[in-house]
């Protein structure tokens, strides 16, 4: 297998009709049967019970479902921690080596609350925030101010004044208006608010275009020229202090070939820079991936980790300066493994789409309200019962969801036993990055709760809604309620 890669599989095995060939992705492996939970996918602590049900974190999923409904995100603690402490050390070991040191933030973009902000920070990592609502949630996490980094590429005044009365650790700047913005603000409270720039180094992630970040064409940072005359004006501005330079590649990478390339231009500006002062950080960003599939293949994040400080120091070595310290932004590494979302099947029906060929669609109650990830992204996720085992023949199937759209589908394509059935447990995993936070009411449709799995407890930390508190936005519904008569009675 090519690592990092997904390859072509033979998609025909022996229990799957050659008629379906054309409907099965070239990455797509038929199994020899569809009850297996692939290590790689789903959280560590998942695992079939006796009964063939599943169980995370020590819970079943019939205990989850009893309790607090369908569909619901369940997210396991103890992997999330477990998966903190990893990057923590990977880049401490890393940076450890060239005798420096490493900071690693937890990206609230892909999954915040006030628990999930604990966890991290009690593991060391610091977060990164880039709106006033994740700036608020993370300080209700209790995380030190002085441990934020504050991201985004239209931060209004009041967003910076915030963050500049909180004591942020760093701001992340992006445009020269920003700039005399922030200096304005800084001075005016009488600080120095330490920053960082964002620079578009031209190297493009190997993933979807909405999820590269650094070519030229889109929203955000400068140019290689252009952040080289922001720091000069940077430092004409005594309420700020530059502390280094900040890019950012993409999302779900899985090796450290595209660090290296961007390292090189970053340390080529950064040592161009330092005839001006002192530059004691570099921010390399992140974005690293995880498996979503069977046959998708990251690279350890130690492996990453030594890649992308090797690179670095060897760019520093060529040109005879001193490496600076490094700050990385892992991103859904972090939390997507941890996550899983169960749903209850609905409907099952097969679909002739000619030529001899047919598809399964499997229809579940949540869809792209909950996961909006396969609709904005084309993005691949992989799906099991979890109620029960089957000995039923593994068919091709379509999950989907149950809103008024074509286009939502949760999983696109996937082996499920063919006696899948009406109120069958279905789980996805992997969806503890981006699901929960691109999650919408669309179709009217209530947002889930969030339940924290551990040692055979779940909690709920994030509460999820229900139909009267959709109602209680609409200023008509509330004013039809307080006026309507009762049911019955006459004028």
């Amino acid at each position: 297998m090519i690592r990092g890669r997904r390859v072509a599989a033979n998609p025909i095995g022996s229990s799957v009709s050659a008629s379906h060939s054309a409907l099965v992705p070239d990455w797509l492996i038929a199994p020899a049967e569809a009850n297996e939970l692939v290590a790689p996918v789903w959280p560590s602590s998942a695992r079939r019970r006796h009964d063939g049900s599943v169980e995370i974190g020590g819970v079943s999923v019939f205990d989850l479902r009893d309790r607090f409904g369908t569909p619901l995100y369940v997210l396991d603690e103890d992997e999330v921690r477990a998966h903190a402490r990893r990057a923590r050390d990977a880049f401490a070991s890393a940076a450890g080596r060239h005798g420096v040191r490493s900071r690693v933030y937890y990206a609230g973009k892909a999954f915040l609350s006030t628990e999930v902000v604990r966890w991290v920070t009690d593991e060391g990592l610091a977060v990164d925030v880039c709106t006033r609502g994740e700036l608020e949630v993370a300080l209700a996490g209790g995380a030190d101010p002085s441990r934020l980094g504050f991201h985004g590429n239209n931060k209004s005044v009041g967003e910076l004044e915030r963050a500049v009365e909180v004591g942020i650790g760093s701001v992340v700047l992006d445009s020269p208006i920003e700039i005399e913005r922030l200096a304005a603000i800084a001075e005016r409270r009488g600080v120095v608010q330490n920053v960082l720039v964002r620079v578009r180094t031209g190297v493009h992630a190997e993933t979807h275009a909405f999820l590269a970040t650094a070519h030229e064409d889109q929203k955000f940072g400068f140019s290689l020229e252009g952040a080289a005359d922001a720091v000069v004006r940077i430092r004409e501005l005594s309420s700020l202090r530059f502390v280094g330079l900040h890019a950012h590649i993409g999302s779900q990478i899985f090796d450290s070939s595209g660090f290296r390339e961007s390292a090189a231009r970053l340390v080529d500006l950064h040592a161009d820079l330092l005839a001006g002062g002192d530059i004691p950080l570099l921010n390399v960003g992140g974005g690293f991936g995880i498996s979503y599939t069977s046959v998708d293949d990251p690279r350890p994040i130690e492996d990453i980790a030594d890649g992308i400080l090797d690179a670095i120091a060897d760019e520093c070595a060529v040109r005879g300066i001193p490496m600076p310290d490094v700050a990385c932004e892992p991103g859904r590494v972090i939390v997507g493994q941890a996550g899983v979302t169960l749903y209850e099947v609905g409907t099952v029906k097969t679909v002739e789409i000619g030529e001899g060929r047919e598809r399964t669609y499997v229809s579940v109650d949540g869809g792209m309200s909950d996961n909006a990830r396969p609709a904005l992204y084309g993005a691949d996720f992989s799906a099991r019962i979890v109620s029960r085992t089957s000995e039923a023949t593994p068919a091709l199937s379509r999950v989907v969801g149950h809103h008024c759209e074509s286009g939502d589908i949760v999983v696109d394509a996937e082996y499920l036993p063919a006696d899948v059935v009406p109120g069958d447990l279905l789980a996805v995993p992997a969806t503890g990055a981006y699901c929960f936070s691109l999650a919408s009411n669309y179709n009217y449709t209530p947002r889930p709760p969030v339940v924290a799995v551990r040692d055979g407890e779940a909690r709920v930390i994030v509460r999820g809604e229900t139909i009267d508190d959709l109602l209680a936005r609409d200023v008509g519904a509330a004013a039809s309620a307080s006026t309507a008569t009762p049911h019955g009675d006459t004028e």
